[in-house]
């Protein structure tokens, strides 16, 4: 018997080639009469219901490189694994939302709040509607019927949605349309048939913006002095710092120690607490530490708080011990911070007839406004604040702008003098 008619070798030729399916695919050169090509081979389901009937071999060629081939042969694969997961069919909306949200690599907040527009504005709605069936027309209906009644808590329900929120629903359903494009289910998006679909526009969104509350020098003064003075408040350390530095309080929270630089007067933003898991930290909003500088006050308050936290313990006064932590070293609930300045702020109103009711958040809000107020630059407010870019920073203190033309208007008269 010859060496070709071998029995065993017969069967290692069928394992091979039965093996060859497992494999995520292949690319080979080949030359033509133009030069050379290349072709990518990979095995699929011949029918992905049906599994058990076996695979069949799927080549393309005609690539002019190497990288192109590939390419193609990455596109091939993940069609592959998405007929494999859906069994050959297209997905309904619901079901492929869920695996869309699934496979985000974003903030744990960002992923709560796009699971839950998912759960309440997209899955009762258009959930069981199959992706390639979806039209833009269905879409312009669902955006009308949530202005009309789409509050789906339990407060508000049926009541109008703001133009704010059907605005991010309307980013969310157009990124997992997007996702559908590149697994090969859609070949067009028709969130983007502006024409027909019409979301809420960002002048819509900024008209219904609640107006931003926040307070005078004077307010605050008041405010603090009586937390200081009368309250004797053990976290008056962190409304200080919160208010002269326009820090979020989850980045306040998160400080330590060996942030601060009492030599340069400077306080380094590194991280923040997740509001998801309070027990962890994570990089601030943007991903972006900062560097800010602090008064000279704001400093010996805080030095002075470092000296009650060592009576307590030495732990807590240690370079990487956070600098607003519990009695014992941990971090504090970023929601339980802001429920105890509730309370004091309940207090304080009730007291002095002059103060207003600002969120903890308002007193960020209060440290740019003050800024923009005197006649700081915007683009010092925006790197204070850590936000992205000057536009969000302006966009959201368009309030100010009025206080800010009449000083530009007065210092300009002044200049030219009685010309």
């Amino acid at each position: 018997m010859t060496d070709a008619a071998h029995p065993a070798d017969d069967g290692a030729k069928k394992r091979q080639r039965r093996s060859r399916s497992r494999q995520p695919g292949s690319i080979q050169e080949y030359a033509t009469s133009e030069g050379k090509r290349w072709r990518f081979q990979i095995y699929v389901l011949k029918d992905p219901e049906y599994p058990e009937l076996g695979s069949r071999r799927l080549t393309r060629s005609g690539f002019r490189s190497t990288d192109e081939a590939n390419d193609a042969l990455q596109d091939a694969l993940k069609q592959r694994k998405q007929n494999e997961k859906f069994s050959g069919k297209v997905p309904l909306i619901g079901v492929y939302a869920d695996e869309w949200a699934a496979g985000l690599k974003l903030a744990d907040s960002t992923i709560k709040g796009y699971k839950k527009i998912i759960r309440n504005h997209i899955r009762p709605q258009l959930g069981d509607i199959r992706l390639d069936k979806l039209t833009a027309t269905r879409i312009a209906r669902h955006y009308r019927d949530l202005e009309k009644h789409g509050r789906a808590d339990h407060v508000g329900k049926g009541q109008p949605l703001s133009a704010n929120s059907v605005h991010k629903i309307h980013v969310v359903l157009g990124a997992i349309l997007d996702a559908a494009i590149e697994d090969g289910h859609l070949t067009v998006n028709p969130t983007k048939k502006k024409r027909t679909v019409k979301a809420p526009k960002s002048s819509e969104v900024r008209a219904q913006k609640p107006e931003i509350v926040t307070w005078t020098a004077e307010q605050l003064t008041t405010f603090l002095t009586w937390d200081r003075d009368e309250l004797k408040d053990e976290l008056f350390p962190l409304w200080r710092l919160i208010a002269y530095t326009g820090m979020r309080r989850s980045e306040a929270l998160a400080l330590k120690w060996n942030d601060i630089n009492t030599k340069t007067m400077r306080v380094s933003i590194r991280r923040a607490v997740n509001t998801e898991d309070w027990t962890q930290t994570k990089t601030t909003k943007t991903g972006n530490a900062r560097v800010i500088d602090v008064d000279a006050e704001t400093l010996k308050v805080l030095a002075s708080y470092k000296v009650a936290r060592v009576e307590l313990s030495f732990e807590l006064a240690k370079a990487d011990a956070f600098v607003f932590a519990d009695d014992d070293g941990n971090l504090r609930s970023p929601d339980a911070m802001t429920g105890r300045w509730d309370r004091r702020l309940k207090w304080a109103t009730a007291k002095f007839d002059t103060l207003t009711r600002v969120t903890l958040k308002g007193l960020r809000h209060t440290h740019a406004t003050l800024l923009l107020e005197l006649g700081e630059h915007p683009k010092v407010v925006q790197e204070r604040l850590g936000h992205s870019t000057i536009t969000t920073t302006m966009n959201i203190y368009s309030h100010v702008t009025p206080t800010m033309q009449r000083s530009a208007v007065d210092r300009f008269a002044a200049h030219l003098g009685n010309a």
